[in-house]
């Protein structure tokens, strides 16, 4: 004897049939609401669950991580407009190399300050902070019209930022 099963639908979109369910809470989903984890496929609302338990930073980490990280923005930023006055082939080569650095100084540094807690609104607050601290040394060099140190600028904020917010949260681009 042979037993038929009803077929299952979405519980999001009722009327896509469907024979995938979430591996936590068994709900019937589609393609569309499936999201694929290395134990299986859930729901997006057990993800965002998930997610929720790897946020730790508390309400101060957003203010201790911004003025961490504006505060060292503004000193390697000056120190950026320092390499700026060095002429030749030598302050590219500097800057291209401390401006990397700086950045992991600067991620180090805020989460040591932010006692490692996590969550990515912290990391792009602190990102903001980065771009923000070099603002008046950026202003400085409008101002004066130094063309290489504008651009000694935007090669700080270009490769600075993007490596604090990756060290941040712990993205990696090559496993």
């Amino acid at each position: 004897m042979t037993e038929t099963a009803s077929p299952l639908y979405c519980a999001n979109h009722p009327a896509v049939e469907t024979t995938l369910r979430c591996n936590r809470c068994e709900k019937p989903i589609c393609p569309k609401c499936a999201v694929r984890t290395p134990t299986g496929y859930r729901c997006k609302e057990c993800v965002r669950g998930q997610q929720k338990l790897f946020e730790t930073a508390q309400w101060y980490d957003y203010v201790l991580g911004f003025v961490t990280a504006g505060f060292l923005s503004l000193l390697a930023s000056l120190l950026v407009g320092l390499i700026s006055g060095v002429a030749g082939f030598f302050a590219w080569i500097i800057i291209i190399v401390a401006a990397p650095s700086a950045g992991a100084i600067i991620a180090e540094a805020t989460r040591f300050v932010t006692s490692k807690r996590r969550a990515r609104a912290l990391f792009i607050t602190v990102a903001a902070a980065v771009v923000l601290g070099a603002l008046p040394a950026i202003l400085l060099n409008l101002v004066t019209l130094s063309i290489f140190g504008i651009i000694f600028q935007g090669i700080f904020l270009v490769t600075a930022t993007p490596i604090v917010y990756t060290r941040l949260s712990g993205i990696q681009i090559f496993k």
